[in-house]
């Protein structure tokens, strides 16, 4: 896909209308085949949806546990870094889509230099997130700074990456067709990071603490040491907390080495395609662009809709593990549920792709989004069973994928109804997809502050064996009873957002027809001053 190839398409189809001329003919054709996105293209173009899901699903489901377990803070602290973590990440994408809407062509283009100037240090960031300083005090602002650098040199990735879906081509179709590879690779990127972290940590988990009182914890503790010291059994392994530590820094340098790998991928396997057939108009300020995105109805219901019903999902992501070790007693099998439910939403992304082709994509949100509220129900009234919590899990998984694919899969169609209803306002689709995740990521910090908060108000023991009742009902809350509610007010957002396939069809025949005319307005021009 060459670069600049935009216009050619437009400036060759005009050619038409002159009879006789099979050159023209000929070249349009060949024009139209390149405007194509080959399976290669779209390929590499996934491939660079897959860092942000790998460490975004590592962090999502191992950092509360990590800090309140491994790095042993004060569950109050560890509130205080997801809070501000979260919240200074959602301050960053809207800032980082205004700066690269503002951003000059270059030969690589507009968005691949983001991408790969951000990524050695978003790497270096990520590593020491999960590496646990020699010193006590320090240990809050540690990983409070890295956290923050991390979630703004990823941003730094992100915006640009998901911006670039407007960029790799023209046609709504190819669009469309990208983005479900990108939406496949990237729940595929979920599986990877959960198997990645969740493996090499769980074959070095550290024993539990006995809560002091209990006789039946001290007398497991105690026969748990007897087996697994060398001086008394040499055919156990000693497991102890700094080998968790070194676990935690073994997942995070092969994801590291993983993310700088798709990075390569994406810059050397996808070409931006040049604006010359629609110029930009005058970059925005910063609140020129909230008010502007904001005050487009359809775009503020979808991004309303999203907000709910993502920070569903990140309230049972935030919170599964330790529900999984404490609440439902699978201490040494959280790592194995978790990838269960990812493997089974990367299986079920074709079946969503088919299913929004098919019935439309308000329809597949509303069936998708919902089928997952009845496994969250069975997850905390069945009786705690190792066989039944992987059936569950698994059948959950179809409903994350739907939550994966479907609200990202109407952004582009949110962006061309702007477009039509604005023509003279064009190049500021890095703004929309830069708010379209503040917003999301700003109330998921809000959420995951609160929920570890909760739980240290509940009497949370760090790495108990067990907890108190209080927390175990805290957890059942924050996985089943919360996400279940706002995932009922995302739906009922979602109700009343106007574009269908109808809507949708007639704004790509419009957005088509005002490129055609832009295209034979140039080529007028480009022949009067030939006369001339």
């Amino acid at each position: 896909m060459a670069k600049g190839e935009g216009g050619e398409q437009y400036s060759n189809a005009s050619l038409l209308s002159k009879p006789g001329n099979s050159d023209s003919i000929k070249l349009a054709k060949r024009s139209e085949q390149k405007n194509r996105l080959s399976v290669c293209n779209k390929l590499c173009y996934a491939v660079g949806g897959a860092p942000y899901q790998i460490t975004g699903c590592a962090l999502g489901f191992f950092l509360q546990i990590y800090l309140l377990d491994v790095a042993q803070l004060d569950p109050f602290y560890a509130s205080i870094i997801l809070f501000i973590g979260r919240a200074w990440d959602a301050v960053t994408d809207p800032t980082v889509g205004f700066l690269v809407s503002r951003s000059p062509w270059t030969r690589f283009g507009r968005m691949l230099p983001w991408i790969v100037f951000s990524t050695p240090l978003a790497v270096l960031t990520y590593f020491l997130i999960w590496y646990v300083p020699p010193f006590e005090d320090g240990k809050v602002i540690w990983y409070l700074v890295f956290y923050c650098l991390f979630q703004t040199l990823q941003t730094c990735f992100h915006v640009p990456y998901s911006a670039l879906t407007m960029f790799i081509s023209s046609e709504q179709k190819e669009r469309d067709s990208a983005t479900a590879y990108r939406m496949t690779v990237e729940v595929l990127g979920t599986v990877i990071g959960t198997a990645i972290q969740g493996q090499i940590v769980g074959m070095a988990n550290a024993p539990c603490i006995p809560i002091p009182g209990n006789d039946t914890e001290i007398r497991n503790f105690t026969s748990s040491l007897t087996s697994i010291r060398p001086d008394i059994n040499n055919t156990h392994p000693v497991i102890s907390l700094d080998d968790t530590k070194t676990a935690y820094m073994i997942a995070s340098g092969v994801i590291c080495a993983i993310y700088i790998l798709c990075a390569v991928v994406l810059f050397f396997g996808v070409r931006e395609k040049k604006e010359s057939c629609r110029p930009r108009s005058e970059p925005m300020s910063f609140f020129q662009g909230l008010k502007v995105v904001m005050g487009h109805g359809p775009y503020a219901k979808l991004v309303m809709g999203f907000l709910f019903t993502s920070l569903a999902f990140m309230l049972l992501e935030g919170n599964f593990a330790l529900f999984c070790s404490y609440t439902l007693g699978f201490r040494n099998d959280f790592q194995n549920i978790l990838l269960a439910i990812m493997l089974s939403a990367t299986l079920a992304i074709p079946f969503w792709q088919w299913f929004l082709t098919r019935f439309g994509k308000k329809t597949a949100v509303y069936v998708g989004t919902s089928s997952v509220v009845p496994f969250m129900i069975l997850v905390v009234c069945v009786k705690s069973n190792l066989i039944v919590s992987y059936v569950v899990s698994f059948a959950a998984g179809v409903g994350v994928a739907a939550a994966f694919l479907l609200p990202w899969s109407m952004l582009p169609d949110v962006v061309d109804d702007f477009q039509v209803h604005n023509p003279d306002s064009v190049g500021h689709e890095a703004i929309f997809y830069s708010f379209y995740v503040f917003f999301t990521k700003f109330a998921s910090g809000v959420s995951l502050g609160i929920s570890t908060l909760s739980l240290d108000f509940a009497g949370y023991i760090t790495r108990g064996c067990s907890q108190p009742e209080e927390v175990d009902l805290t957890l059942k809350l924050l996985v089943s009873a919360a996400p279940i509610a706002l995932i009922l007010v995302g739906l009922i957002i979602f109700h009343s957002y106007p574009i269908n396939e109808e809507t949708r069809q007639g704004n790509r025949k419009l957005l088509q027809e005002q490129r055609d005319n832009e295209a034979d307005s140039e080529t007028d021009f480009a022949e009067l001053a030939n006369m001339v």
